[in-house]
Parts: C-alpha cells; structure tokens; sequence
C-alpha cells in the first residue's frame, strides 16, 4: 500500500509538473500583446494626461463609428453593462475587464456608436447619446469615415471639416459637462487590408496627427491605435489583426481594448 501511494503522488507531481510546463509556454506566448501594447504607449507616443480613477458609480460611455457600434442592439440601449447592448468589439473586451476588476464600484458603462458615422453626425445626436446619459468618463474613437467616405460615398469633408468639427463636438461637451473626462482614440489604418489602398497615404495621416493634437488641446487620455497596430503587425498579418484594415477582429479587438486599458491606467 506505501508502494501504491508513492506512485500516486509520484504520477500526480509529474501531472502537476506537465500542467505548469503547459501553462508556462502558454503565459510566454501571451506576454506578446502586452509587450505590443506598452510599447505603443512608450512617452513619445503618448500626450500628456493623467491616468483615470474609477470612483463608486461611474458612468462610461463609449462612441464613435462602426468599429465602437461592433454590431451592438440598439434595442438595449438603455440597460448598462448588457452584452448584446456593448456590442462584440473592444467596448464590451473594455468593459468585462473594468467589470471583472472593479466589482464593488458599481460601474455603469453604455456603447452608443453607430455604423457610419463621421464627426458630423455624432455632433447630430450628441444630446440623446451622450448628453442625457451624463458620461463621467466619455471615450471617442471617430475619424475613419471622415476620410474614408471621401473616396467611397461622395462625401466632400476634408481634414479641415474633420478638426473643426470634433473641436466644436469637444467644445460643446466640456460646457454641458464640464467635469467628464475624455478618452480620445486615434483613427487607425491596419496596413495590407482589403479595403485600403496606397492612395490612403499619406492623406489619412492628417486626420490621426488631429486627433492627437485635440487630445492634449483637451487634457483628454489618448489612445495611440495605429503605433499599437503597426507594431501588432511584426507580430501576425493584417488578416490575423483586421482582414479589411479597418474593422478589427476578435483578436484586434481584444488589442484595442488592451490599449485603452493601458492608456487609461487601468
């Protein structure tokens, strides 16, 4: 019987050792996102702006276009923290980790971007999506249509309409509601994408330098997107990331919300 018991724990200590080697590799194959991300964030990338505090009850609103909308149901637009309301893209990767980290401060967190969108027509609905839900933290992610749309819909915006028009939006914001605190993400392209063209250089390159340029304007967190995805590409091609170069995938998802978490000292 001493015999038998010695094999047993002798089995389950190799069992155990197996198991750990097993998760090890797993965990090394993993450190790779997290290395892409806080290299991205690295000070030159990065404006100047402190890191968010979640208090008790903060309400997080995330808008913009078709990348933040992510297929979400506009019928469950008024209950927080529900899957189907947040959408499958990084809004509700954001939100689980915020959720699953911060259990007792009773966060509230809403998606409200819409498919299509440009700065424009956020600016056309910003009382009911944003004003009325009285964001304490509100992160934007606009931008690609504005460019984008020139070339494929007969929109006539430039990068003039573009900067003047998130200027007016984030003007606007700060006086109905002058304590929320802003997430601004940068427009990105992920190079190799189906639906991008050489001829996208280096115009859509103006609309991200905006942005960029709004957020230390506003004391806003920003969001480095594209240095994220330009270094998510040494990693896996831009089928893995995002297959047209705009709409990210389930992995490309996951990335941005690990960047806004990370921005956002979360």
């Amino acid at each position: 019987m001493r015999y038998r018991n010695h094999l047993i724990i002798e089995d389950t200590i190799m069992i155990r050792k197996d198991f750990l080697k097993r998760v090890g590799c797993i965990g090394l194959g993993a450190i790779a996102v997290p290395d892409i991300v806080k290299a991205a964030m690295a000070p030159a990338e990065q404006p100047k702006a402190p890191n968010l505090k979640l208090s008790d009850n903060t309400v997080i609103l995330f808008q913009g276009d078709s990348i933040t909308d992510a297929g979400r149901d506009r019928n469950a637009e008024g209950n927080a923290n529900q899957q189907n309301m947040l959408g499958n893209g990084y809004p509700l990767f954001t939100a689980s980790q915020l959720l699953c980290s911060y259990p007792t401060k009773n966060l509230k967190i809403y998606n409200r971007g819409i498919s299509g969108n440009k700065v424009f027509q956020l600016q056309d609905r910003w009382e009911k999506d944003c004003f009325e839900i009285k964001p304490d933290i509100l992160s934007i992610l606009i931008g690609v249509n504005d460019y984008w749309h020139t070339k494929s819909s007969g929109y006539d915006g430039t990068i003039e309409t573009y900067a003047n028009d998130y200027k007016k939006l984030l003007e606007d914001t700060k006086k109905q509601l002058p304590d929320v605190r802003l997430v601004i993400g940068e427009p990105f392209t992920v190079k190799g994408g189906s639906a991008l063209d050489d001829s996208w250089y280096p115009d859509f390159d103006a609309y991200r330098e905006a942005a960029k340029k709004l957020a230390n304007e506003y004391d806003a967190v920003f969001v480095p997107y594209q240095s994220v995805f330009d270094k998510a590409l040494k990693q896996a091609p831009s089928t893995y990331w995002s297959p047209d170069g705009v709409h990210p995938s389930m992995a490309g998802a996951q990335l941005m919300a690990n960047a806004w978490l990370e921005a956002c000292g979360l």
